[in-house]
């Protein structure tokens, strides 16, 4: 999944020390069941209407639902570990020390107070002393070195021409809202309001940082940024990794963008000698970039790095910074009216930066023994299902079949914590000083990233942290990653019988599984190599298929007037799809050829459904789901729930589904990929 987010498949090797059928509940939140709505009429309704009608999205949340409160329950958690970590951090230099270093320097607001735009007077300066353009490309390393956003972004990932290896990459990057449309899209009342709104909003903190022309600097950033957007690639251009693939030679770079030195950048950021070319994911982009490098005036590229400094410590200067970036962020772009209490963002600041050293501390305290076992069990039975799934495809021919089937049996299952962690011994903390210990986490990231150009790719490294509330998979390292952090209530009750389990758990299974065969995972072959390993044949029946998921959720509107982009969102809902149906095979094969046993009322596939469902209820401010609609990969949760369940020929026979009723899709509309 954000990339994205687990996973569901019980089978009684997992369960065999639970309690029987008879002695377990069905997991099932029966208070939230609507009896007034049919399922055949409105099953997300039926499932989840209660509670929609009685749930209010907190004030300091843009959206609520499962997901959020099982991340607000790791954030609870997560403090209690750090809460402990800063009244015991032990000696000076240990990973411990660094987390309470981090997080009460962020907790010090006195300090922040008193400091206002002060640590970053450096910066600042250092972007006032250019006087040509040709310091352009020593200060767009100083400033990637600090992970401050620059109009193209460049870091080190795993080749997908060459999986044993890593790559340098360089894409588009440079705006500071969610998407091209922001800027773009003049009809669009809301998106232009917005607009608006964040050129008021650079000024404002031009201004409070000592600019005395703010209002005519803030246009100047602007337009710089409206210049960048016009030259990006969409969304739905990004998602193909054929046409994202161009390897460049440094010297090659001049062609593409002619009004930057190329070779002083890579020479400033250390990136050559170690590398001599890399991978261009936009190239068109890159072309466009020069032609704006060489249109727009030094003044106005110094107002434009300016705000990018500004805003990137935005959120850990003063207080009154915090508030006007949060009224902006929070407020204008998602609908929230209320920020959320500082120690929660102390905490995400801490947990970003020592990500393996929090998670070290959150396994050891929340996960159980048994759980990483228990669970691979249930993934190696998703496997079997979805081995099996695979030999009875009736649009793939065999020549296919074994290349899908090689993939799977190389599928590597990352569950709930890391066998290695990362050393934070290079990285050096300070107890009071926010802006100091940003500066140091972010650049030894930095140069973590940056040393792996060179080096073998090693892959038992996580692309997410144990603490982390979602899952993922890596189509490079043919890789999927199950966190600890979702392996408890409510996606997972051991004291829950496994139907619920399967639909709520064991979807992410599923879900994250099907991405390997996916639009774009599906082009990547079992080691992690970019290389079409279909026949024509098949991968023309495949777009087939997928043109009809296109088609289906693009019909779809979250909010009047703003419809799913079923191009931007085809992974994700056929990940959903597939892995529905993968979850269901898996759940029945778990029973052994025996019937499912009725609890409450409802039969195991029943429940299954309902589980799923439960899963994705969620309430989303209007704001927020726009910007979600326009930058965001998946689709909302009450369409990934009614809109995955119109395809399932299980939901009809469990639901009793019939022409006229409103889930009803006629069979040759229903669209499962696997």
């Amino acid at each position: 999944m954000n990339r994205t987010l687990i996973s569901a498949a019980c089978c009684a090797l997992f369960f065999l020390s639970s309690p029987s059928h008879a002695q377990q509940t069905s997991g099932i939140d029966l208070k939230t069941l609507d009896s007034a709505v049919r399922p055949q009429d409105d099953f997300y309704g039926y499932v989840n209407g209660i509670w929609t009608r009685n749930t209010e999205i907190p004030a300091d949340k843009s959206t609520w639902g499962t997901y959020i409160e099982l991340r607000e329950t790791a954030q609870g958690q997560l403090r209690s570990v750090i809460d402990a970590a800063v009244k015991n951090p032990g000696k000076a230099g240990s990973e411990t020390h660094k987390i309470a270093d981090l997080y009460t320097s962020f907790m010090n607001e006195k300090a922040r107070n008193a400091a206002g735009f002060k640590p970053l007077h450096g910066d600042l300066a250092h972007v006032a002393a250019i006087k040509d353009k040709k310091d352009l490309p020593a200060l767009f390393a100083y400033l990637q070195r600090n992970s401050i956003q620059t109009p193209f972004s460049a870091g080190v990932s795993v080749d997908a021409q060459d999986p044993e290896q890593y790559t340098l990459n360089v894409g588009q990057s440079g705006l500071g809202l969610p998407d091209r449309d922001y800027y773009l899209k003049d009809d669009d009342v809301k998106l232009k309001g917005a607009r608006d709104k964040y050129q008021q909003h650079i000024a404002t903190l031009l201004a409070k940082s000592g600019d005395k022309d703010a209002a005519t600097h803030a246009a100047q950033v602007l337009d710089i940024e409206t210049r960048l957007a016009k030259v990006q690639w969409t969304r739905v251009q990004m998602r193909d990794p054929v046409k994202s693939y161009n390897r460049v030679d440094f010297d090659k770079f001049s062609e593409l963008a002619p009004a930057f030195d190329w070779k002083a950048y890579f020479a400033a950021s250390g990136m050559a000698p170690k590398a001599s070319s890399a991978v261009v994911r936009q190239p068109s982009f890159l072309t466009g970039f020069s032609d704006v490098v060489a249109e727009v005036p030094l003044d106005a590229w110094k107002s434009y790095f300016t705000w990018r400094i500004i805003e990137s410590y935005a959120s850990y200067l003063d207080s009154d910074t915090v508030k006007e970036r949060f009224a902006f962020e929070g407020t204008v772009l998602r609908g929230v009216p209320q920020s959320e209490p500082q120690w929660q963002l102390a905490l995400r600041f801490t947990d970003s930066a020592l990500s393996d050293a929090v998670g070290k501390l959150y396994v050891k305290t929340y996960l159980a023994p048994e759980t990483k076992p228990r669970v691979m069990a249930m993934f190696n039975n998703f496997v079997a299902s979805f081995k099996e799934g695979i030999d009875k495809l009736d649009w793939m021919g065999p020549e296919t079949k074994k290349e899908a089937q090689a993939k799977l049996a190389a599928l590597r299952p990352n569950i709930a914590y890391p066998d290695k962690w990362r050393d934070y011994s290079a990285l050096k903390t300070q107890p009071n000083d926010l802006i100091a210990n940003v500066r140091a986490s972010r650049a030894w990231a930095r140069q973590r990233n940056l040393d792996k150009l060179g080096k073998p790719v090693d892959r038992e490294e996580w692309s997410m942290t144990p603490q982390t509330v979602n899952a993922s998979y890596n189509p490079s390292l043919n890789a999927i990653t199950i966190p600890a952090a979702i392996l408890q209530p409510p996606f997972f009750n051991v004291k829950a019988e496994d139907a619920v389990n399967y639909g709520l758990l064991g979807i992410t299974f599923g879900h994250e599984i099907s991405h390997a065969f996916d639009d774009s995972g599906s082009q990547y072959d079992a080691k992690g190599r970019l290389r079409n390993w279909w026949t024509a044949d098949d991968r023309a029946a495949f777009k087939a298929r997928a043109a009809g998921l296109v088609k289906q959720y693009g019909s779809y509107s979250p909010v009047p007037g703003y419809f799913i982009n079923g191009e931007l969102t085809l992974g994700e809902n056929i990940g959903d799809n597939s892995g529905l149906s993968l979850t269901l095979k898996a759940y029945q094969r778990s029973l052994g050829g025996k019937p499912s046993p009725v609890i409450d009322g409802l039969t195991g596939e029943q429940r299954l459904y309902i589980g799923f469902a439960q899963k994705w209820r969620a309430k989303l401010r209007p704001e927020a789901a726009i910007a979600q609609i326009k930058s965001d990969p998946h689709s909302p949760g009450e369409f990934r729930a009614k809109g995955t369940v119109m395809n399932q020929p299980g939901f009809y026979e469990a639901f009793g589904i019939k022409p006229g009723d409103p889930m009803y899709l006629p069979p040759e509309q229903r669209v499962i990929m696997w």
